[in-house]
């Protein structure tokens, strides 16, 4: 059924969840996917067969590689055998394809060629580090890996400083440390948040307390699968560091100095992205 509801004769696309740590998780529905789709398209080709393995299924249709940065070209031809009537079978290494994983621009494609597409749900990170999180869960948003380049990171990470749903981040271990410092530099040290680590795995870990503590005991190293919950703006202060530069724009201001260079001066003298700075100033 193509987006205009016009319904066609092609193949169908199946985005299946796999487990994100425990095989005993997946479900029924998951080794009969695997079995008859006709094409079974892998985040990781020795991931797959190692999990069709545990799960007793023999995948009887060809297995192709489908990985970040294979995804653009590789979508074309998983369209073209959705359009000859196959079934795909899209599955990553842990989770639901399109969620922070490969998946979606085929998805797009299908969608707009009119092809079905349908999900074989299974355990998601986000929503476990959520439940397990401790934090308010009637409204969150997801906001995937936090951009690497310090510059970017800081301004999504002030861009979202008043956002009152739980936020859900997925962050590498070897840079959570920085990840955590600069969320506590945007939303305030004792902003309440939980670090979860290998959800489901033998060694299970959720961690909770405020951001600053949080990013000091990451300062010491950790290891695996990191899914970081974050509390939303409540309306408490800015950061004590921020509101002290604040305060001195203002009082630049009340001395005769413009806005805009008062707020230069004080980020330059302060060592901070100017763009922070101006962004808690308007917010005050």
């Amino acid at each position: 059924m193509r987006e205009d509801g016009t319904v066609t004769d092609n193949g169908r696309l199946v985005l299946a969840g796999a487990p994100i740590g425990q095989v005993g998780d997946a479900s029924p529905r998951l080794r009969q996917a695997l079995e008859s789709a006709d094409v079974v398209a892998a985040e990781d080709t020795r991931r797959l067969r190692r999990l069709a393995g545990e799960l007793g299924a023999e995948i009887g249709g060809r297995i192709v590689s489908y990985y970040d940065a294979n995804e653009a070209g590789r979508a074309a031809e998983l369209l073209q055998a959705l359009q000859d009537g196959k079934t795909v079978l899209v599955i990553t290494d842990a989770g639901m394809p399109g969620v922070s994983d490969p998946g979606y621009r085929l998805t797009r494609l299908a969608v707009e060629a009119g092809i079905a597409v349908t999900s074989l749900p299974g355990p998601s990170a986000v929503t476990t580090a959520l439940a397990v999180s401790g934090l308010p869960s009637d409204r969150f948003c997801f906001e995937g890996f936090p951009p690497r380049k310090s510059g970017e990171r800081s301004r999504r990470l002030s861009a979202l400083a008043e956002e009152e749903r739980t936020m859900v981040f997925f962050e590498a271990p070897h840079r959570l440390h920085v990840a955590l410092a600069a969320m506590a530099e945007a939303f305030g040290a004792d902003r309440r948040a939980a670090v979860c680590r290998e959800l489901t795995k033998t060694y299970e870990e959720v961690r909770r307390g405020g951001l600053g503590e949080l990013a000091e005991w990451a300062a010491g190293g950790v290891k695996g699968e990191i899914t970081v919950v974050v509390a939303g703006y409540a309306g408490q202060a800015l950061p004590p560091v921020i509101g002290d530069l604040v305060g001195e724009v203002a009082r630049r201001e009340e001395a005769g100095v413009p806005r805009k260079q008062a707020i230069v001066d004080v980020a330059k003298a302060a060592g901070i992205p100017k763009r922070d700075l101006y962004d808690a100033v308007h917010r005050s």
